[in-house]
């Protein structure tokens, strides 16, 4: 084995690398946070959709968990987690598949802004949280809504009403913590006012509930809140580096590829990480650095300056100088492992069937399984 490929002999390119450590610190800097601020974590797993990866949320234990999909909330509650948000807003066919993992002792909660949706769920005995706009990124209500209380009386008359939730997307649209946490702010009045006009109207509301990931590392003050969501802090990518949530040296995901041969006359280096492998998402293109299709690195993990995969195809990858750079392309031959560090981490490890994780201090690596559907 090359000393400068360590461990990576055995698999096939490309893989799903795992940095465990990066991701222990990760997890942990967003804990402190919640803590801090003094409310409940409720990680979203929809970008992990692993069990193994949640086991690192509690210290091994379980708690309150997010998910995106029914097929999530399965998995999850099949290993153990009973506290479980499905932070998609319900579509009534699919509450059967809920009352079945309610009825095994799963206290899923869904999401729910129709008097239609209420409707069904109050029919079918399912808890539910209100979902509130705070800031036009997609569905809700707004909290001055008169429909809020309308919906909020539907649930409470047959004792399935929660709380109110929210979600601050459009902080994905602005850089820096300052704007980041104004997002914060913003987010918590949408979400205190809604739970207030349910209360004021003589309604529960037990849980008020907000997330995103640039908003829950920047929220300086959470009153009135009772827990904070986010999903991709885990991994972190490149979209979150682009906005100054995290640092590049914080992403613990990237894709293993390897050199299969070269373009000189047009400065290419061909690799076999196409789209396929690494999605096709182009999150960074609109953001003040384009990355193309992610940032390549050496086999260590080491940035390689001014490097991007600039094109994709299915099963073909082209790395190249990003555009204004100068200087000759590195001596890569084929048979070269690089890694690539993704936009987007949750369209990147969709793209695979397992994470293959490493382990810095024993220099260990393990295959930690993922799952998908819906």
């Amino acid at each position: 084995m090359r000393q400068d490929q360590p461990g990576f002999d055995d698999l096939m390119t490309p893989s799903l690398l795992l940095d465990a450590a990066k991701m222990a610190r990760n997890i942990e800097r967003l804990t402190a946070q919640a803590r801090r601020l003094g409310v409940t974590l409720r990680p979203h797993l929809k970008t992990a959709k692993s069990i193994n990866v949640a086991r690192c949320l509690f210290g091994g234990e379980t708690g309150p968990i997010t998910v995106s999909t029914l097929a999530e909330a399965e998995a999850f509650h099949a290993a153990g987690y009973a506290d479980i948000l499905y932070a998609v807003g319900i579509a009534p066919q699919k509450l059967t598949r809920v009352q079945k993992l309610r009825a095994m002792g799963c206290d899923l909660v869904v999401i729910l802004d129709s008097q239609a949706q209420a409707k069904a769920v109050a029919e079918a005995g399912v808890p539910a949280l209100i979902e509130i706009d705070s800031d036009g990124h997609r569905g809700g209500l707004l909290s001055d809504d008169p429909a809020l209380v309308e919906i909020g009386r539907i649930l409470h008359a047959n004792g399935v009403l929660r709380g109110v939730m929210t979600h601050a997307g459009e902080s994905y649209t602005v850089r820096g913590k300052a704007a980041h946490a104004k997002f914060a702010e913003q987010e918590r009045l949408a979400a205190v006012d809604a739970a207030d006009a349910l209360r004021n109207a003589g309604l529960c509301c037990s849980v008020v509930s907000v997330g995103s990931t640039p908003t829950a590392h920047a929220a300086r003050d959470l009153s009135g809140v009772t827990e904070l969501r986010a999903g991709v802090y885990m991994f972190f990518d490149l979209v979150m580096t682009g906005i100054d949530v995290c640092s590049i040296d914080d992403i613990a995901l990237s894709v293993l590829t390897t050199v299969i041969g070269h373009q000189p006359a047009r400065g290419w280096v061909m690799i076999d990480a196409g789209w396929m492998a690494m999605s096709r998402d182009r999150g960074t293109a609109a953001q003040d650095v384009d990355q193309g299709f992610g940032i390549v690195c050496d086999a260590s993990g080491r940035v390689m300056e001014d490097l991007i995969v600039s094109a994709a195809n299915q099963e073909h990858g082209i790395v190249a100088l990003r555009p204004g750079a100068e200087g000759p392309l590195p001596d890569l031959p084929v048979g070269t492992y690089l890694r690539i560090l993704p936009n987007h981490a949750c369209a990147t490890a969709a793209q695979h069937d397992r994470y293959n994780v490493l382990h810095a201090q024993n220099g260990h690596m393990e295959t930690w399984h993922r799952f998908g559907g819906w």
